[in-house]
């Protein structure tokens, strides 16, 4: 039985310590919004927060999960009536294409600018989330406005 808050509500589970946080959350807490894309954490379709902390949580094992830990996926990362300013960002620069990565690009964008508020383009560059629809120019765009949305 593990025990793990996601997006503020705590939940019970029952796994085993090497199931994916990824699987846990998705078939165990039913939270769909996060995917699964190559399950090597390398595309980062699967990019949730961990105590604020971006990471692919394709590989990473429920076991690991520091005791207390605060768990965000997608479905946490706005308000009800309100979006977060990567997602508004996202809506304003029209980014999504096929948008089956752009869960993992917003959790990343919002990681980003939890801890660099402004950040250069080569701090923007320095996320490895993958799209294969290529919307990278549209996503750096929308991560710049986003920085301006929160200021």
């Amino acid at each position: 039985m593990h025990t793990l808050t996601v997006n503020g509500t705590s939940h019970h589970v029952e796994v085993d310590d090497d199931t994916p946080l990824l699987w846990v959350i998705r078939d165990a807490i039913g939270l769909t919004g996060t995917k699964f894309g190559c399950g090597l954490a390398q595309c980062g379709a699967c990019t949730v927060h961990v105590n604020g902390t971006a990471l692919r949580s394709c590989s990473y094992p429920i076991a690991a999960l520091p005791e207390g830990a605060e768990v965000t996926t997608i479905e946490g990362l706005g308000q009800p009536d309100t979006l977060h300013p990567v997602q508004q960002a996202w809506l304003d620069e029209q980014v999504p294409q096929c948008g089956y990565c752009q869960s993992g690009q917003l959790m990343a964008a919002a990681a980003l600018l939890q801890r660099t508020p402004d950040p250069s383009d080569e701090d923007i560059r320095g996320l490895t989330n993958l799209c294969r629809c290529a919307t990278y120019p549209r996503i750096r765009k929308a991560l710049r406005r986003a920085a301006q949305l929160q200021a």
